[in-house]
């Protein structure tokens, strides 16, 4: 998706819910952007420079709750951020460290991803539960925690 896309969608999202799209705020979606893997608030702070802590913790809890924005909690001491499906068009799942927090992307093979979208689906329908979309994170240790 073309950044400009990202920033019309990111712009709709906003304003449906009464919130501005502020520099600071397009700032933290151009960096999410161009992150190669979802960022820590640190992250995204050493990428901007000249953006506060404290703006960024609230620009990001406001970019996530108009969906612009997804937040994964790992068992670190921070969590990590990434902009949504649905602003990048791009479905993945995660692959989450259980002892330095990193995340990395991941993409199943599309056969795989119908298996389990069916699956999900006829579990969902059993419980008469409308399922919207799917997430799955993978945990374990990533291969520097192991040799450590």
């Amino acid at each position: 998706m073309k950044m400009s896309e990202v920033h019309d969608l990111a712009l709709s999202k906003l304003r449906s819910c009464d919130q501005r799209y502020t520099g600071n705020r397009r700032a933290i979606v151009e960096t999410l952007a161009s992150a190669n893997a979802p960022l820590t608030i640190a992250g995204v702070l050493e990428s901007r420079s000249g953006l506060a802590q404290s703006s960024a913790y609230r620009n990001l809890a406001v970019l996530e709750e108009a969906g612009v924005v997804h937040r994964i909690v790992t068992s670190a001491d921070h969590a990590r951020f990434e902009l949504t499906e649905e602003v990048t068009g791009a479905h993945h799942h995660h692959l989450v460290c259980t002892d330095c927090g990193l995340v990395l992307d991941m993409t199943l093979p599309d056969d795989v991803e119908d298996q389990l979208h069916h699956a999900l689906e006829a579990v969902a329908a059993q419980a008469t539960f409308t399922g919207e979309h799917h997430r799955i994170d993978l945990l374990g240790r990533c291969a520097d925690c192991i040799a450590a």
